[in-house]
Formats: C-alpha cells, structure tokens, sequence
C-alpha cells in the first residue's frame, strides 16, 4: 500500500472513532499532497510525500520554537500533536552509529577530501536517509568531517 493510500485509510479510521484533532491533521497532510498534485499535474510516489512530510515536519519544529520564545504555550500544545500525527508517517529515524556509517561510506564513495566535496557526499547521503534524519544535521555533521580531513 502506497504512503498516500496508507493516509487516506487513516483519514477514514480516524472519521469512523471520531477523532477530530487526528482527522484536521490529516486532511491538512492529504490537502498538501492534492495542492502540489494539482499545481504540478502529476500524481505523487512515496517519495514525493515523504519530502512533503518532512517539510511539515520542519515547519512544526519551527514553529514550536517560535510559540516557546513567545510565551504562547497553547500553540506549542497544538503544534506538539500536529507534530506528532505527521512524524507517524515517516520512516523509523537513523539511530546515531548508524547515520555516522551512512555518512562515512558515503565520503569514501565519493572520494570527498574537503569542504568543497560536500554536495556529492548529501546527495548521496540524502539518498537513502530521506525522512529518516533531519538533514540540516546531517549537513552539519558532514561538514564537520570534511573540514577535520
């Protein structure tokens, strides 16, 4: 079953039981995937949904902070199980060894000996760690390798 397909069964277990917080969740989820559908006139892989997820991911990380520095502690309630509902999709996160061994195989495919190397080596890291690391940390981290090289 596509991610898309998985969402929308949700989408009617979560009518059925009555659960309207999970239900706005995801019909918001399901109305991003029919906008960028509709704007691009194509129909979204798992792939393409799983970038999606992951940007309302970063969008509600983002925002938590912002809510936080501001006092407003009944938004960052809310925006804590939006969070919550969207993270149920993605795949299982990368525990730290074993990003550090994607990341090491993937400067030593690579051939990447500097900073300058860095987008072949998040190309190909990013590649197989799409939803499963927050890669601006990933970023992070690799640059930090490659300078230490």
């Amino acid at each position: 079953m596509s991610l898309k397909a998985r969402i929308q069964e949700d989408m009617k277990a979560a009518m059925r039981s009555g659960d309207k917080d999970r239900l706005g969740v995801i019909r918001m989820i399901l109305a991003g995937v029919k906008q960028r559908e509709v704007d691009e006139r194509i129909v979204l892989e798992d792939a393409q949904v799983l970038a999606l997820l992951e940007k309302m991911v970063k969008q509600r990380r983002d925002s938590i902070a912002q809510f936080r520095a501001g006092g407003r502690d009944d938004l960052v309630v809310k925006e804590t199980a939006e969070l919550a509902v969207v993270e149920g999709y993605l795949p299982a996160a990368l525990s730290e060894p074993e990003l550090e061994a994607l990341i090491t195989e993937a400067v030593a495919a690579t051939g990447a000996n500097s900073v300058k190397d860095m987008g072949k080596v998040m190309a190909a890291v990013k590649a197989k760690a799409a939803g499963r690391a927050d890669m601006a940390a990933v970023s992070a981290r690799i640059k930090q390798k490659l300078s230490a090289a």
